[in-house]
């Protein structure tokens, strides 16, 4: 059996060094280097669209994250090869941890005690009630389910918006745009899980954000693209939203002379809310290629229409 590796990643000898134990029987190709035998099966993240051209039998095409939208150059001649993404591998637990204490944050006002600190000021403030402090989660997938489940844990009321309604418990479910509005209006803290695609590129803009509640704060794992910059920053610096953390970007790095860096009201991390682990997703991507050599399904097989 043959694969054809690439990642636009620095990390790539370690992928190949893990593929090569999990799966010794297997011959494991890097592009370009290596392009002289057709491939089996293709392990990519964000490839150049040269590489597609390699893949003219080749049974599945796995990529190495939860997010395709850097397939987005992929020829229709490959449409229907099955695309097949993965599935929590380590990511699910590293959501919860990162996602609870941005929420944390922001309801304990430890920002407001930091500030406080810098001023030499000793000042209890009033707990917050937790029973009105409402947590949306906008984007229910198989990441999006765990963090609203932890986050119900913690005794926080918790929404969660999806394309189709959802049956998670201590969770309300909002479906579909005919629902947004009110499930938008209902957020103290709005956090984005939603995949990127053609329908959700700038979908936290003006328009959306301003629905949330007065001073509600803006969480944001998922992609850069679906944030608007300067309609977030707008409505921070006029007071209708408190502020944001934010892990993506439209350009990462993120630029240095970017007003998200030095604004007081914006945290700014370097897309480490969910790292890929590679051990644990070769061991999944092992694990499927044998199933799918047997005939077997798999899951995490991208629906094409939807991206995700």
């Amino acid at each position: 059996m043959k694969l054809l590796f690439y990642t636009a990643a620095s990390n790539g000898a370690a992928w190949v060094d893990a593929l090569s134990r999990a799966m010794p029987e297997t011959s494991i190709g890097t592009w370009p280097d290596d392009t002289t035998t057709a491939a089996d099966y293709a392990l990519v993240w964000k490839p150049p669209p040269g590489l597609f051209a390699k893949l003219d039998s080749v049974k599945a095409i796995f990529n190495l994250g939860a997010g395709v939208d850097g397939l987005e150059s992929m020829p229709r001649s490959l449409e229907n090869v099955p695309l097949i993404r993965l599935v929590d591998a380590g990511m699910a637990e590293q959501m919860v941890e990162y996602v609870a204490y941005a929420v944390l944050r922001r309801y304990r006002e430890f920002d407001v005690y930091a500030q406080s600190q810098r001023e030499g000021a000793w000042q209890p403030r009033r707990r917050l009630d937790k029973s009105g402090f409402r947590v949306g989660i906008l984007g229910i997938g198989s990441l999006g389910v765990v963090v609203a489940a932890a986050l119900a844990a913690f005794g926080f009321p918790v929404d969660g918006w999806s394309r189709s309604r959802k049956q998670i418990p201590d969770v309300r479910s909002f479906a579909g745009t005919a629902e947004l509005k009110e499930f938008l209006g209902r957020c103290h803290v709005l956090v984005c899980m939603l995949p990127l695609t053609a329908e959700t590129r700038g979908i936290l803009n003006r328009a959306t954000l301003s629905q949330l509640s007065k001073g509600a704060y803006v969480v944001n794992v998922s992609r850069g693209a679906l944030l608007v910059d300067e309609d977030l920053l707008a409505l921070i610096d006029s007071g209708a939203l408190s502020g944001a953390t934010l892990d993506v970007f439209q350009e990462e790095p993120l630029p240095p002379s970017h007003a998200f860096w030095h604004h007081p009201c914006i945290t700014v991390t370097p897309h480490v809310s969910a790292v890929t682990r590679i051990e644990e997703s070769v061991a999944q991507i092992a694990a499927k290629i044998r199933r799918l050599e047997a005939g077997l399904p798999v899951s995490g097989v991208v629906d094409r229409a939807r991206s995700y």
